[in-house]
């Protein structure tokens, strides 16, 4: 009785349907062990990935390296040509001062009309290009847009500007040449 007891467990009866006396499942089952690739297929194919991705991580390098690579052209073309717009406009104030000096046979007032469109030229030109004149006469001294090169005793409220000297240009609000300019002081008392 324990032995047909036995034979009802649930590990007897897998054994029972998994084929006692099947021979066809027995063969069947052995070619399934091997398939089962061995350790150096897997490496083989560990190795080909490997291969795959270290050859696809040279081309992303080589791709980035090329983009940097045409970014700083790019960056260098950029500096070298933003000029050109504002080149294009002294071009045409050149040409009015040189044939202002071609013509010798002009009177001093033709010249001086010449000499003036021509400043009005050279100003739209900084004006297109956002080249701001600096010319401070009569404002409060600015350590950072004016350059005091004296101060002199003055009526009214000290380190303001009395005279300029020379304008100062900024382009886009950044100074490329401070005024130069004379400050006032406060006058000595009287002794």
């Amino acid at each position: 009785m324990q032995e047909n007891n036995q034979e009802n467990t649930p590990l007897a009866e897998i054994e029972e349907k998994v084929g006692a006396g099947d021979t066809a499942t027995d063969a069947a089952s052995a070619p399934a062990a091997d398939t089962m690739p061995s350790l150096e297929d897997m490496l083989r194919a560990a190795e080909l990935k490997a291969a795959e991705h270290h050859d696809a991580w040279l081309r992303a390098k080589a791709e980035t390296e090329n983009i940097r690579r045409r970014a700083q052209d790019d960056i260098g073309r950029a500096g070298k040509f933003a000029i050109e717009r504002f080149a294009g406009e002294l071009l045409a104030v050149k040409d009015s001062l040189e044939a202002a000096l071609a013509n010798e046979n002009q009177s001093a007032s033709a010249m001086k009309s010449g000499v003036e469109l021509t400043l009005k030229q050279l100003a739209a030109a900084f004006e297109k290009s956002s080249l701001v004149e600096i010319n401070p006469l009569e404002e409060k001294f600015d350590p950072h847009k004016h350059q005091a090169i004296s101060q002199l005793e003055a009526d009214g409220e000290p380190s303001r500007v009395i005279n300029v000297l020379q304008k100062g240009y900024a382009l886009h609000e950044r100074v490329i040449r401070p005024a130069l300019v004379v400050v006032s002081k406060a006058k000595a008392p009287a002794a």
